[in-house]
């Protein structure tokens, strides 16, 4: 199965966490297939370097960034009155970016524990937020979950346990995404939305997950991540460059293929479809989540 499925010339797409890693070869592979790639980014050196790197990839590329902070519901609100100005149909969003175990708590502008409110509420909203556009566009919406979400269910007391747990946290907002993707799919039908909700994991890679990132209190790169980097190097887990390769495929292969995509191992190989996880298909949880994120990030992103 190849990503060329679904002729991109012409198509806007938006792919959050473009501005490094697995989310700048994600856009550069949508640019490759055609698409117009908007890169919202928090730092805007970031983003222009992105750009740069795309453009030595795919010369004609048309790209171009927005500025967006994912903890902060402002800011995502500012992109959605933004996009909705500029008034275009959206064909692509592909909420990639995140954070990923801080060493100790931190909350987002809205007090909400960072994971939670990034990872989760911050592409809610502004999923929920570009509703209209990504309508219009009768779109893909990718949602980027983790293999941390493969096991176990969805908790309302471990989305900010006390004390903190760093990887409790993060689990519950990967299944979050996974929940969140399944219930705007069933939306999308049952009210006639026009729109296609699919989810992808990049199985394991050395990204920048998991590097020093002063921003959320990690002064150096944990171990985990030079131990990946070597299994990399091994061929035993993935690359940068395939790990991003699996939300491609869930932003252009036919609907026909599936919802969920990932790499043909758990950790790595070549992306294909594969069976939603256990946590994904309970739909008494995804209707809870649903309601529990709508409330969260307020009537400006209400539907």
């Amino acid at each position: 199965m190849t990503p060329t499925s679904l002729p991109l010339s012409g198509r806007l797409a938006v792919v959050t966490g473009a501005s490094d890693g697995i989310g700048t070869v994600i856009a550069t592979r949508l640019a490759a297939l055609g698409a117009e790639v908007v890169l919202p980014v928090r730092s805007a050196d970031k983003g222009r370097r992105a750009i740069d790197t795309l453009r030595r990839e795919v010369p004609d590329a048309v790209a171009s960034t927005r500025t967006l902070d994912l903890a902060s519901l402002d800011s995502v609100h500012t992109l959605v009155e933004t996009l909705r100005g500029e008034g275009r149909p959206v064909h692509l969003l592909v909420n990639n970016a995140g954070v990923m175990t801080p060493p100790s708590r931190r909350e987002t502008a809205d007090g909400f524990e960072l994971q939670w409110g990034t990872n989760h509420l911050g592409h809610a909203a502004l999923t929920l937020g570009l509703l209209p556009l990504l309508r219009e566009g009768r779109a893909r919406v990718v949602h980027q979950t983790s293999i941390a979400a493969r096991r176990g269910r969805f908790d309302e007391q471990t989305i900010d346990p006390t004390p903190y747990d760093a990887m409790a946290s993060y689990v519950q907002s990967k299944i979050a995404i996974g929940l969140f993707a399944q219930e705007l799919e069933r939306r999308s039908r049952a009210l006639g939305w026009q729109l296609t909700s699919t989810l992808a994991h990049p199985g394991v890679s050395p990204t920048n997950l998991l590097a020093a990132q002063p921003g959320v209190g990690r002064e150096r790169e944990l171990g985990a991540r030079r131990v990946i980097r070597l299994l990399s190097r091994l061929h035993i887990t993935g690359t940068v460059a395939s790990a991003a390769e699996p939300a491609v495929l869930a932003a252009t292969a036919p609907a026909s293929d599936g919802t969920f995509f990932g790499p043909s191992r758990l950790i790595g190989g070549p992306a294909r479809a594969t069976e939603l996880w256990p946590p994904f298909r309970a739909e008494a949880d995804a209707r809870r989540l649903w309601d529990l994120t709508t409330e969260a990030v307020g009537p400006r992103f209400a539907v």
